[in-house]
C-alpha cells in the first residue's frame, strides 16, 4: 500500500443506506468528523450530495480556512468520494456484511498536487487517527438513532 493512501475499516451495525445517507449530508460532516478539523458546513451547500455536487466546509488545522469539495464518485449506497483543489480524495465505501456494514474510509493523496509535502508534514498518520475517530463517530451516530 502506498504511503499516500490511508485506509481504515470498521463494521457498524447499520444498513449501508443509513450510513451512506449520513455521509451524503454535508451538514453531518462536522458531527461525524473524528479529526476535529471540520468545524462547520458552509452556506449554500446542497442538503444531499450527488454526482458532481460542490460543497464547502469551514476547517481548522492550526488556523481556520475554508475548502470547497467536488463529488467525484457516487454509487449509492456503496461508494461516495470527493476532492478539493489540491487533488487528494476522501472516499467512503459501504459493504454489507454479517452484523451490519463494513465501512471503509480512505484518504487518497496519490493524485494530490503536493503529496510529498503532505507526507513530510505527517498527514498520513494524522489522517489515519482522524479516520479511526470518524468511523467510531459514525458507529455512535447510528447507535444513538436506532
Amino acid at each position: 500500500m502506498s504511503s499516500y493512501l490511508v485506509s481504515e475499516s470498521r463494521v457498524i451495525a447499520a444498513e449501508p443506506q443509513r450510513l451512506f445517507d449520513i455521509v451524503a449530508n454535508p451538514a453531518m460532516h462536522p458531527v461525524m468528523d473524528g479529526s476535529g478539523s471540520v468545524r462547520g458546513a458552509r452556506e449554500n451547500n446542497p442538503s444531499r450530495l450527488s454526482p458532481g455536487a460542490k460543497f464547502g466546509m469551514s476547517m481548522k488545522l492550526g488556523a481556520p480556512y475554508k475548502v470547497t469539495n467536488t463529488v467525484i464518485e457516487f454509487d449509492e449506497p456503496r461508494r461516495i468520494a470527493w476532492r478539493h483543489f489540491n487533488g487528494h480524495v476522501w472516499r467512503y465505501t459501504f459493504e454489507p456484511v454479517d452484523g451490519g456494514t463494513k465501512v471503509t474510509e480512505e484518504w487518497d493523496a496519490r493524485p494530490a498536487k503536493n503529496r510529498f509535502f503532505l507526507a513530510l508534514v505527517g498527514f498520513p498518520a494524522r489522517n489515519r487517527k482522524g479516520i479511526v475517530g470518524t468511523l467510531q463517530r459514525l458507529d455512535e451516530l447510528t447507535a444513538s438513532r436506532s
